[in-house]
């Protein structure tokens, strides 16, 4: 139906083992709320939100004012690191769960994206280019095979991941971005990765991002859509609603919010992604969760051109699950000047 499947980038029997070892960590973090923080909303900020569904021992709410779903309340910043640093299900996720489909990520989603932002961006072709939790450095190397002459740094802070980028001769700052000095680090584009839906307070993540760019910077940002076609079909029973690790479901409208608050001006808001259908037949075909009516009706009678029709739709409506943002920093407003006093001779 697509050139992608859910398949070729994720091993159904390592995805539904991952999903437990976090159901494990999330509900023994929920039980201690020492270590939870509630907050408003983290696209808007907006104190209008309530409850939606618990999953793993967490509460989810929707912002009834811009539609955002949240966790809340939140593991602390501290919670999250502890988790992200010793937790089995990370490690599970490194060796059991990517690494296996690393070659095949990197040819179905690694690739085409830096092919895009080469496109997108050709007068960059030799700038300072930074990726933001850059992992194996997958990316950076398909980035470095289009643009040999960018300066590529990762901006990593998990050391065995730093290790491995530097391997590749990847430069790296073994870093939090948050704890960088713009003084010493600057850029002409950052790329943050599914990323934001991850972090405790987007907000403070992206205004660091702005310091660190350049004037006439560029920000490449992808993260999930909470209003996608199968995260809104499957809702609590979705596979990308995972606490503690994923957090926050913006959609087109608000994270455009969210970029604003922090200081950029949003340049396009697209959703590319290919694999909505896939998931939610998949999830249908195999384990029976019912999609409704519409679905089963499509799924039973509809021709492959007619799925691919649809999931072309999802795609160019902004309703599919992926979710693609070009941004760059604001102008900062100008000071208005302070009026002169009328000074008379001899005052």
């Amino acid at each position: 139906m697509s050139a992608m499947r859910e398949s070729d980038i994720r091993n159904p029997e390592a995805h539904a083992r991952y999903l437990e070892l976090v159901r494990i960590d999330a509900e023994a973090l929920a039980a201690d709320p020492s270590r939870l923080v509630r907050i408003d909303c983290p696209a808007c900020g907006g104190s209008d939100h309530g409850a939606e569904f618990e999953k793993f021992g967490f509460v989810y709410e929707l912002c009834h004012d811009c539609d955002t779903l949240f966790a809340n309340p939140r593991p602390s910043p501290e919670a999250l690191l502890a988790l992200y640093g010793s937790s089995e299900s990370t490690r599970f996720w490194v060796e059991e769960f990517f690494k296996p489909v690393a070659q095949a990520r990197r040819e179905k989603i690694f690739r085409p994206r830096a092919q895009h932002i080469a496109e997108r961006f050709p007068d960059l072709a030799g700038a300072a280019v930074g990726d933001i939790g850059a992992g194996f450095g997958l990316f950076l190397e398909e980035l470095r095979a289009v643009w040999p002459q960018a300066g590529l740094t990762a901006i990593e802070p998990s050391a065995d991941m730093a290790a491995i980028c530097r391997e590749k001769g990847i430069d790296v700052v073994e870093s939090m971005l948050e704890d960088l000095d713009p003084a010493e680090h600057r850029f002409d584009l950052l790329t943050s990765f599914e990323l934001i839906e991850h972090l405790h307070d987007p907000l403070l993540f992206l205004r660091k991002t702005r310091e660190l760019l350049n004037p006439g910077g560029h920000l490449y940002l992808t993260t999930l859509n909470g209003m996608g076609f199968d995260i809104q079909v499957h809702w609590a029973d979705s596979r990308s609603i995972f606490p503690p690790q994923h957090l926050n479901f913006m959609n087109p409208g608000s994270l455009t919010a969210l970029l604003e608050r922090a200081g950029f001006a949003v340049d396009e808001v697209t959703t590319p992604g290919e694999l909505d259908w896939d998931i939610v037949q998949g999830r249908y075909v195999s384990e029976g969760l019912d999609p409704g009516r519409f679905f089963r009706t499509v799924h039973k009678h509809g021709t492959d051109e007619a799925k691919r029709a649809l999931q072309g739709w999802i795609r160019d409506a902004g309703f599919s699950s992926h979710m693609r943002v070009l941004a760059r920093p604001a102008p900062a407003e100008p000071v208005p000047a302070r009026p002169v006093p009328d000074r008379k001779e001899g005052a």
